[in-house]
């Protein structure tokens, strides 16, 4: 399985008001490991950068004088990410922005290069009904370091996203299978201590009071309980 965590930089908030893309950061996902291969490029966007979105990224129209242009890196940038399923957050947002660049280019839309994109400010905002769910507040609440995130930065945020949504996205499966080598892992691979652990069943109280916890979940996230959806017969 091969995703790209992605984050961009622009000029301003409006793509249809002529706003650009200044800065594109993908980081790669191999089987929910990071493989090391990146892409991150600075852009010239042709145009002045607005003052609100200069305090969100300190990127300056100066600094970007001498970047390439989107229709010179596009090519490059599609071959990352070809057949990726794209990990975004706010993702309309990033592939509205994106969608306008290769329009411009003469390409093809966005979703016709990638398997599909998925939006960890949506799941977030599932799995989290009612609380803050910028990256920041996912960075503290999921207790990874972003100390040094002080301007939005594409890159950066990337790289920050892509332990986010590891961290949202992993199973207790995972906290056994992720310090296994990249293969299959079977019954033999585990560790003694791990294949000896008894199993006790849960008492008929503590499974009443596991039902009223879902019970309460489903409520506060409008029917979007995804253990309740699992539970059901198929």
């Amino acid at each position: 399985m091969r995703q790209v965590v992605l984050d961009t930089e622009t000029t301003g908030l409006e793509v249809n008001l002529g706003h650009r893309v200044i800065e594109i950061a993908g980081v790669e996902l191999v089987n929910r490991r990071l493989s090391g291969r990146r892409f991150h490029r600075y852009l010239n966007p042709g145009r002045e950068i607005e003052a609100g979105a200069l305090q969100v990224h300190g990127i300056t129209r100066e600094f970007l004088q001498d970047k390439p242009r989107f229709q010179d890196v596009a090519s490059e940038l599609l071959d990352f990410l070809a057949g990726a399923e794209l990990i975004i957050h706010n993702a309309p947002f990033d592939v509205a922005f994106l969608d306008g660049e290769l329009t411009l280019a003469g390409l093809r839309p966005l979703a016709e290069y990638c398997t599909t994109v998925t939006d960890t400010l949506r799941m977030a905002r599932e799995l989290h009904p009612g609380k803050r769910n910028s990256l920041d507040a996912l960075c503290e609440r999921y207790r990874i370091d972003n100390s040094t995130r002080t301007l939005h930065g594409a890159l950066l945020d990337a790289e920050l996203l892509a332990e986010v949504y590891l961290a949202m996205t992993r199973g207790q499966e995972s906290l056994v299978m992720d310090m296994l080598p990249e293969r299959e892992a079977s019954q033999s691979d585990l560790p003694d201590s791990v294949q000896d652990l008894p199993v006790i069943p849960a008492s008929e109280e503590e499974l009443l009071a596991h039902r009223l916890q879902l019970d309460d979940i489903d409520k506060a996230s409008k029917g979007q309980c995804l253990w309740k959806r699992l539970e059901q017969p198929a």
